[in-house]
């Protein structure tokens, strides 16, 4: 096999037969892309809520099996569906969005079952602390965008997190618990 793989190479005029393709890079697309949390209170019922300003890149290199997250959430941006309890939200018993306005998600490797992203281990910062999580892709694909002609990648991923380890200790475990369920819908574009 590897002479024919020199001969291929040389016949080639030196190129090599593997193709070689280059990581694409993505921007999220923030009308398509909203991190959502749930938590229960007091084991009744569940609050749901969801950020309304993201901002992000995304590498992959299907090839390569590989790809990075650079994702920033504005934490101002929760909505709670209650205005009331979106302003408590972002006060210092829960999100402090004065001290800690975003909150981050970075990873620098992906994990694919095929050609599907199925898991994206990483570092979530919050509230000034920062843990290392795994996404769970419950769902991923790309497709080309039939009104903007360009590929569009994404899915949905989820993980749950304690948010006493990131120092979001008020209220927990009661009323409100100290699992929070994050569930992320995204989108990215091809740039």
């Amino acid at each position: 096999m590897n002479r024919l793989k020199t001969l291929a190479a040389i016949m080639l005029g030196g190129a090599t037969l593997a193709a070689t393709a280059a990581p694409e890079s993505f921007s999220i697309d923030p009308r398509h892309t909203f991190p959502s949390l749930e938590v229960t209170h007091f084991g009744t019922s569940i609050y749901r809520g969801k950020f309304t300003k993201s901002s992000g890149k995304i590498t992959l290199d299907r090839a390569a099996k590989a790809g990075t997250v650079d994702v920033t959430i504005d934490t101002g941006s929760i909505d709670m569906g209650f205005d009331k309890l979106d302003e408590h939200m972002k006060t210092a018993d829960f999100l402090d969005v004065a001290k800690f306005p975003t909150a981050t998600f970075k990873a620098s490797s992906m994990k694919f079952n095929g050609d599907k992203v199925v898991e994206v281990p990483g570092e979530l910062t919050l509230h000034g602390v920062t843990k290392p999580v795994t996404l769970t892709m419950n769902l991923f694909n790309c497709y080309t965008n039939p009104m903007m002609k360009k590929e569009v990648c994404g899915g949905d991923a989820s993980v749950t997190i304690k948010r006493s380890e990131f120092g979001i200790v008020k209220y927990a475990p009661m009323p409100v618990s100290d699992d929070v369920k994050l569930q992320i819908q995204v989108e990215a574009i091809k740039d």
